[in-house]
Parts: C-alpha cells; sequence; structure tokens
C-alpha cells in the first residue's frame, strides 16, 4: 500500500475515533490522535545525511531580527495567488504535544504524541546546533503571500493541547536558545490539572511567543453544523483576545483534518491561516493547510533532523 492510501485509511479510522474525547478534561484521547500517528509522518523519510554544521542558532540572526508585517497590513494586491503561495519552499514546521516522559501506562502509539524531556531538550539543541533559526506564524505568512526575506534555515515550533509542560518544560528550553514557539490553545483545559492557566497563556503571549486558537475542546471540524462553530471556534477565540489583548489569527484543525467548507468559515471570523499535518495541502487554499510534521517521542535528534530534510 503506497503512502497516500495509508494516510487516507488512518486518517478515516481517526475521523471515527475522533468523538472518544475524554469526558473529565474535554481533550480528545491521546488513543484517538495515536490512529494516524505513523500515517501523519509517513511521508518523512530517514536518510542517513550528513550533520549540518554552523553556531547555535539565536533570535539575533540579523534577518530574525526584522519585523514581520501584520497579516492584516499586506495589501490584497501585493499577496500572491495559490499557485504562487504552493510553489514556494515549505517551511519546515514541528508539533508538538506532551513533553514528559514516559510511563508504564503509555502505549506503544501514544508515545508518538508523547517526547521525553531529555529527547526534547536534545531534539531542540540539535536545531540551534544545526543553525536553525525558529520563526513565527507572521513571519510565514509574509514569506507565503509576499515572499519577504526568511532567516537561513528557518523552523517553526508548535504545541498543541495547552498541556502544563509545554510551559514549565518546552518554554524554559526554548527560551537558551532565543527561540519563540507558537501555542495552539484548547481552551476547556486552562486552569485544569496538568494543563496551563490563563496567566501562563498570558506569559507565554506577552514574552513575544504566539497564542492560536485550536477549539474549546478538540472537537473535529469536519463534523461542525450551526452552533458548533460558536461553541468551538467564536467563544474560545473571544476567550484567546481576552486574555494576551491580542487578536487571534491563526488556527490548528484538531487531529489535522479539515475540509473545505471550514474555510469560509474561518476566514469570516479573522482568521488568516489554518495548519493541519502532514496531508497534502489544498492547491486552491494553501494558507488554510499548512502543513506541519509531528515531532514523535521515538525521534533521536538525528532522525528529526532527516525528517525535515525529507518532508520539507
Amino acid at each position: 500500500m503506497n503512502r497516500t492510501a495509508s494516510l487516507l485509511l488512518a486518517t478515516l479510522a481517526l475521523a471515527s475515533a475522533c468523538d472518544s474525547k475524554t469526558a473529565t478534561t474535554g481533550e480528545a484521547s491521546v488513543a484517538a490522535k495515536t490512529a494516524t500517528a505513523s500515517a501523519i509522518n509517513a511521508v518523512a523519510n530517514d536518510p542517513a545525511d550528513a550533520p549540518t554544521s554552523g553556531a547555535a542558532a539565536t533570535a539575533t540572526d540579523e534577518a530574525n531580527a526584522a519585523p514581520a508585517p501584520a497579516p492584516g497590513t499586506i495589501p490584497a494586491a501585493k499577496a500572491a495567488d495559490a499557485a504562487a503561495i504552493t510553489a514556494r519552499k515549505q517551511v519546515p514546521i514541528l508539533c508538538y504535544h506532551q513533553i514528559r516522559d514516559w510511563t508504564a501506562r503509555d502505549s506503544k502509539g501514544a508515545k508518538d504524541y508523547i517526547v521525553p524531556i531529555a529527547q526534547f531538550k536534545a531534539q531542540i539543541k540539535m536545531l540551534a546546533d544545526s543553525g536553525y533559526h525558529a520563526v513565527l506564524p507572521d513571519q510565514v505568512y509574509a514569506y507565503m503571500t509576499t515572499g519577504a526575506k526568511l532567516p537561513s534555515k528557518p523552523v517553526m515550533l508548535t504545541f498543541d493541547d495547552t498541556d502544563l509542560d509545554q510551559f514549565t518544560v518546552a518554554r524554559p528550553e526554548l527560551a537558551k536558545y532565543g527561540y519563540k514557539g507558537m501555542y495552539f490553545v484548547m481552551t476547556v483545559s486552562l486552569g485544569r490539572p496538568h494543563y496551563m492557566s490563563k496567566a501562563q497563556v498570558k506569559q507565554l503571549s506577552d514574552e513575544g511567543n504566539v497564542i492560536g486558537s485550536h477549539t474549546w475542546d478538540h472537537h473535529n471540524v469536519k463534523k461542525y453544523q450551526g452552533q458548533d462553530w460558536v461553541t468551538q471556534i467564536d467563544k474560545p477565540t473571544k476567550t484567546l483576545e481576552d486574555i494576551t489583548g491580542k487578536k487571534i489569527n491563526y488556527f490548528a484543525y484538531p487531529f489535522g483534518l479539515w475540509n473545505e467548507q471550514a474555510f469560509p468559515e474561518l476566514k469570516k471570523r479573522g482568521f488568516v491561516a489554518a495548519f493541519s499535518l502532514a496531508e497534502k495541502r489544498d492547491q486552491q487554499d494553501p494558507l488554510f493547510t499548512i502543513r506541519r510534521i509531528i515531532a514523535s517521542g521515538y525521534w533521536s535528534p538525528k532522525t528529526l533532523r532527516n525528517n525535515i530534510v525529507q518532508s520539507f
């Protein structure tokens, strides 16, 4: 079976699993997420390429220091069309979930979504030692729509689902290298045990990280009808804007699942781009199907680097 067929079958399996969300947290179960973990990352091979040498990447890189224009300030007449956007080289974007050590209760599939702390630190160190510069979504958006310059070897680091370890572990580790990240927040979990508080989300935003919407309780966008758009998108986005004091411009699809019917709904709510996982982009609307790959808990730094090279 080829990769496309495998991804399609796994995605269909995940779609039916999406309804098994944990009632007490509102978060979709890890078991449901792992239904497509292997297929989502199947597009990334593991060639034995040599490491890229270079000094540790920092936010002082000249190109990285230049602020990107806010999405709303880019005139429509200057924005590239879908064909031009699709033709540009994709920016590597990594997706992290839980960052903690594995336990005996973690299934084999769940470990794709759980990166042990030492492994996470080694992965981030590899990025810095290999000369990667962390970029933020406004930079990626400006690059995609206008061809604006990015720093050398850009990579975008994203974190889904509001897990507390993203604040306690990922945040200080990124700061060691001058990196900032994109945090897609699921608002039902705010303030609950093992999840971030509103104050922590605000601190992330105040420190220069970007907060994005990830629905209220991780409900599959492909199943939205009527009031679902208010419950899952409007109210959570307003909550995040109240917390951060900033407009929320970016959205991440739960499970990476999207359909074309979602695009106009997201656009009329003010989103300028949306992030999926490793499935192919929509050729007519690439800004609303920006690809990411899940940084697997099984991946060594070398395997992560090879997957970045192969996938993007």
